[in-house]
């Protein structure tokens, strides 16, 4: 059975968006250095499959292919190509078509599909967020791994991916010279 990966940057005080979707904060702290992108590098090549919301959608398909097609020298084209390469899928209620390459559109039920897809033979499942999308994917229990790419910055408000309490087993850390800590978890 594939599991659904979880891997998002968040705050020391939790948060993985300002309270409008901010998300300048992840560049106080600089970039991942070169082992942590090898990291997130990593995580992308167990994965065969990228599930997000509507909401991050667009800029996320865009920002990647954008890259891969303008940016060869770029330092992130590595992870670019991965990105663009995946099969996407995206939810959505009200959207029924999706531009970009390996992009297809969902509007059935979120927990069937997911399930379904986990059943279906394959590598892994990634989801990147955003903050919305990641909150129903928790609350419905679906996630089997957790990636927390903790930024040694606290913005005080914004955006959670938890609502209630959920018991978390760490099943790992690392430390990076940016002082950014990945943390990773499974479901306790």
């Amino acid at each position: 059975m594939r599991k659904l990966k979880l891997q998002m940057q968040m705050t020391i005080d939790g948060f993985v968006a300002g309270p409008e979707g901010q998300l300048d904060w992840m560049w106080l702290s600089g970039d991942l250095d070169p082992t942590g992108l090898q990291k997130v590098i990593d995580l992308a090549d167990s994965c065969d499959t990228l599930l997000m919301g509507r909401g991050m959608s667009r800029g996320f398909i865009d920002y990647w292919e954008k890259v891969v097609d303008t940016q060869p020298d770029c330092k992130e084209y590595p992870l670019a190509t991965r990105m663009v390469d995946l099969h996407k899928i995206v939810f959505s209620h009200s959207q029924k078509d999706i531009k970009g390459r390996n992009s297809q559109m969902e509007n059935g039920d979120l927990a069937t599909v997911v399930k379904a897809l986990k059943e279906t033979p394959g590598k892994d499942i990634m989801v990147y967020g955003g903050a919305k999308f990641a909150s129903s994917l928790i609350s419905l229990n679906l996630v089997d791994e957790f990636y927390f790419f903790r930024n040694p910055v606290a913005i005080g408000k914004g955006m959670p991916i938890f609502s209630a309490q959920k018991p978390m087993k760490l099943a790992g850390t690392t430390e990076y010279k940016s002082g950014k800590i990945l943390e990773h978890y499974l479901p306790g």
